[in-house]
């Protein structure tokens, strides 16, 4: 099964019985072709049963429009794909998976949007400002390009997190942090969540860093005389693999707690 675009969004379907429906939402910058920038993380998941649909946008300062969109496309989508009757069952139990910016994506869906979900899985969630998300606007207004140039986000970093805390209706979720990832914002979020669902919400630590999520497998092929590049290539290779499967194998254990990973 290869990707198929659908709607303006990306769709992976499993070679045998779907069990599942992920809703599947990227980072900021990487977000526009997620078929390819996530591809190793989403056809894993695939295997085990599970129709990926992830939708692309384009990032802007209104962050409650991109919401907006893209549940809108993934609407359209499954509802494409319930009339062609590819899902086989009619319900199939849906679930969000974002990485960074896709993480609040899927909070303001949970929380201001009218939504079935069985469960959300946030990876490395961020919730910045936007002079620090974007850091040319911050030397705009260090050298005074535009008056007064002060510019957020919508809603803002303040008001997303009153939102989560007031709205979100998602009970169960497993949130992710990696080891090595100095832009996470996990440790902030969870005791938000844990005061809406205690006991609902999961919190792992992994290895790794905030791009691990995007990590591909890496075709190095060795010489005929093994040299020290080919040591290394061969590390990088193993690092970035094992990290890669550890954070697959995690999310499908919480996806079926039931089934051998």
């Amino acid at each position: 099964m290869d990707w198929q675009e659908i709607s303006g969004g990306w769709v992976y379907l499993p070679r045998g019985e779907v069990i599942g429906i992920v809703h599947f939402l990227g980072g900021a910058f990487v977000a526009t072709a997620p078929q390819v920038t996530y591809r190793c993380l989403l056809e894993q998941i695939a295997k085990r049963g599970y129709a990926i649909v992830a939708t692309p946008f384009l990032n802007t300062l209104d962050h409650l429009a991109i919401a907006r969109e893209v549940l809108n496309r993934f609407e359209t989508i499954l509802d494409r794909l319930h009339k062609t009757n590819v899902l086989g069952k009619r319900y199939l139990p849906i679930y969000g998976i974002g990485h960074s910016m896709g993480c609040k994506l899927h909070l303001l869906i949970g929380s201001l949007f009218s939504v079935e979900r069985a469960g959300n899985i946030l990876i490395s969630f961020n919730n910045y400002p936007a002079n620090r998300a974007i850091p040319f606007i911050e030397q705009f207004g260090q050298y005074k390009v535009i008056p007064a140039f002060d510019v957020e986000f919508t809603p803002s970093p303040a008001e997303t997190n009153e939102i989560i805390a007031n709205n979100y209706q998602v009970r169960r979720n497993l949130l992710i942090r990696f080891n090595n990832d100095t832009i996470d914002q996990t440790l902030i979020l969870n005791p938000v969540l844990q005061k809406r669902f205690p006991s609902m919400v999961a919190l792992l630590t992994l290895p790794g860093n905030h791009l691990t999520p995007l990590s591909q497998e890496i075709d190095w092929q060795t010489g005929e005389i093994f040299t020290a590049f080919d040591a290394i290539g061969q590390w990088i290779k193993q690092g970035l693999s094992r990290d890669l499967f550890r954070l697959n194998k995690e999310i499908l254990r919480w996806l079926n707690p039931v089934s051998a990973v």
